[in-house]
């Protein structure tokens, strides 16, 4: 009966994980549910077109579109953002482009305006920093198309056209500024046939930059000779850029086409979105399950040979004496659970631990279904917030159930510490840096009334839950350690350089971060330098492998530890794979130096203020996952053997 339930297993596990790799390489590549709900538009419905901040790799700090002398709508309006597109900070509003479903019409003129030095100054400031403009149609991004020179001569998409461009007049060598005046939009639609109605499926520009010209004195009848639709005279090219200088007079003007598509609406994002080969990330996964298998084995190892053969052994001991002349694991016993040093602060670390795991494990079963793509903006982060807050909880029902298991007393007093501990030291350096971008004017500057909302959140939300769940796993019966501790401590005898704490702990941290740096990789590109993140079938596979990485790491150098006979490992587990969040700074550091372009110091205090928030989380989720691991791993082995 067994061995038919041991083959019935068997074939489940055998049919079963294939599927479900299966499905979530499935859904990496294409299951998608839309952030929004189709709009279907007739023939000359008025288009709503949007603007959006200003971006730049260089100097990480948006502003808002109206920030530049722009040419303003007669009133403008803010649009609703959501908590994620604030802190993004996004400044979405409305614009003075006017479109009209399937009706194209050329050089449009938005206005003309007369540069003065500040003006003139702002635009050379943005065109050297190299913003660009985000806009937005039917919740598409705009994208500037470029052809890639190689073989296949692909399409990739910018998001956003650049302020303007830098250059030099033939035969001389002062460089010039030169603003990107005139925008040929191009609006893809998906017709159905039936009905006649569309869809919008596409949104492009090419910028150029054109010094108009006119006849006469300007008014607002006045006909551009370099522009002009009844001679057929369209901007094709930018020999003749418009000049960036004081007392200049800009043009701004638009075209707008349209263009029927194959492309349907459910798939108008995958242009947007599959602009990388998926085969690095394949190389990241198969990366990722070699070190997985080679730390298998070594736990497999460990298990069933050695731990089996000492178990063996121990429980045929049968004398007093054969037990003193024993070396090993087993004559820590009466030491292993004692309670370590600042214990409180351990409980407080692995309650976090558990909170942001619960939080990054939904927020990662979310993504993978599709209902955070990048269509939704800001939901990425909104989510993460409000499951961090709610996850609360958990924190502090597991260490309440920890903190009473080292004989505490205190709960109430722990919980305090588990809610605002790391929130209190996240929202500090945040606020620090929130400083910093106000000081630059940037609309990156979360506002007070949010920050507000944060707070209360916090406090209104989060604490209360984490009392709660610290008022649940206090009144639950302490869990039993295994075997008894000893009043008093063995001594640990001196451990070989190998065994040394420090060096055994950064070792430790090294495999969990190779498992993960390639995506690492990605997911920093998708931050800094303003791409999409979307693979998130391929991330939650890496996610799975880096917590498997992680505890069967802990397990291996615990085991290694005990049977030196040193017995302090609740902080060491922790500290263990907590340490890859080490690398993962040392690696955001080399990125900075080698990807990225970035030379002003309040943009470099900007990347390392964030990336040491992003390694503070990493090293709490690692070292939660450690941490347990090694709990389950002593509990395991000890119960095993006969104490006398």
């Amino acid at each position: 009966m067994e061995s038919g339930s041991r083959s019935m297993n068997r074939l489940t596990a055998t049919i079963i994980w294939p599927i479900l790799f299966l499905f979530l390489i499935h859904a990496a590549h294409c299951f998608y549910l839309p952030g929004v709900s189709p709009e279907d538009f007739q023939k000359g419905d008025l288009l709503k077109v949007k603007v959006n901040k200003l971006t730049s790799i260089k100097t990480q700090l948006p502003y808002s579109y109206y920030s530049l002398p722009f040419c303003p709508p007669k009133k403008i309006v803010d649009s609703a953002e959501n908590l994620g597109e604030v802190l993004r900070g996004d400044r979405i509003e409305n614009s003075p482009y006017v479109f009209k479903m399937r009706e194209p019409h050329m050089c449009t003129v938005l206005c003309r305006i007369t540069l003065d030095a500040k003006t003139a100054k702002q635009f050379k400031e943005k065109i050297d920093d190299e913003y660009r403009v985000n806009m937005i149609l039917d919740n598409l991004p705009l994208v500037v198309p470029i052809r890639r020179l190689d073989q296949d001569s692909s399409t990739v998409y910018q998001l956003g056209y650049h302020v303007g461009l830098k250059g030099q007049y033939s035969g001389s060598k002062e460089e010039k500024y030169f603003i990107h005046n005139h925008l040929a939009f191009t609006v893809k639609y998906h017709r159905d046939p039936q009905t006649d109605s569309a869809r919008i499926v596409g949104f492009e520009v090419k910028p150029y930059s054109i010094k108009h010209e006119y006849e006469g004195k300007w008014n607002e009848k006045s006909r551009l000779t370099t522009c002009d639709p009844h001679n057929k005279r369209t901007v094709v090219s930018s020999n003749t850029p418009q000049e960036v200088e004081a007392k200049k007079e800009i043009i701004f003007t638009y075209d707008v086409e349209y263009q029927e598509s194959d492309v349907k609406w459910a798939s108008r994002w995958d242009a947007y979105l599959l602009m990388n080969d998926d085969q690095i990330h394949w190389f990241s996964i198969v990366n990722s399950l070699m070190i997985v298998l080679f730390l298998s084995g070594m736990v497999a190892m460990i298990m069933l040979r050695t731990l089996y053969r000492d178990i063996s052994r121990y429980n045929e001991l049968e004398t007093q004496e054969e037990a003193q002349e024993e070396t090993g694991w087993k004559l820590v016993h009466g030491d292993v659970f004692r309670p370590p040093s600042n214990s409180d602060l351990l409980c407080v670390y692995v309650g976090t631990g558990v909170q942001f795991l619960g939080m990054v494990l939904v927020t990662m079963i979310f993504a993978v279904f599709g209902f955070l793509s990048p269509s939704n903006r800001g939901g990425l982060m909104t989510a993460m917030l409000l499951l961090w807050v709610f996850m609360g909880i958990f924190a502090g029902y597991a260490s309440a159930r920890l903190y009473k298991m080292f004989k505490g007393a205190e709960w109430k007093k722990l919980a305090f510490r588990t809610a605002c501990m790391f929130p209190g030291i996240v929202f500090a350096i945040f606020f620090v840096l929130n400083a910093i971008i106000w000081g630059q004017k940037s609309s990156g500057a979360v506002p007070f009334g949010t920050m507000f909302a944060l707070v209360l959140m916090w406090f209104g939300i989060s604490v209360p839950l984490v009392f709660l769940g610290g008022y649940i796993g206090f009144k639950k019966p302490a869990i039993e350690d295994p075997v008894k501790t000893n009043k008093i401590p063995r001594q640990i005898p001196e451990q070989a350089w190998y065994m040394n704490p420090t060096f055994s702990i950064l070792i430790g941290g090294i495999l969990p971060f190779g498992a993960v740096f390639i995506e690492l990789f990605f997911i920093l590109t998708s931050i800094w330098l303003n791409q999409f993140y979307y693979i998130f079938g391929f991330l939650f596979l890496v996610f799975i492998i880096l917590l498997i990485t992680c505890a069967e790491i802990t397990i291996v150098l615990c085991y290694f530890q005990l049977c030196s006979e040193d017995y302090l490992w609740w902080w060491r587990s922790y500290l263990t794979s907590g340490s890859s969040a080490l690398y993962l700074f040392l690696y955001a550091t080399f990125y900075f130096f080698t990807k990225l372009e970035i030379t002003k110091l309040v943009s470099g205090l900007l990347y390392f203020g964030y990336m040491l928030i992003a390694s503070y989380a990493f090293f709490v989720l690692t070292g939660t996952i450690g941490f347990y691991a090694c709990f389950w791993f002593t509990r395991l082995i000890y119960s095993s053997v006969k104490i006398d």
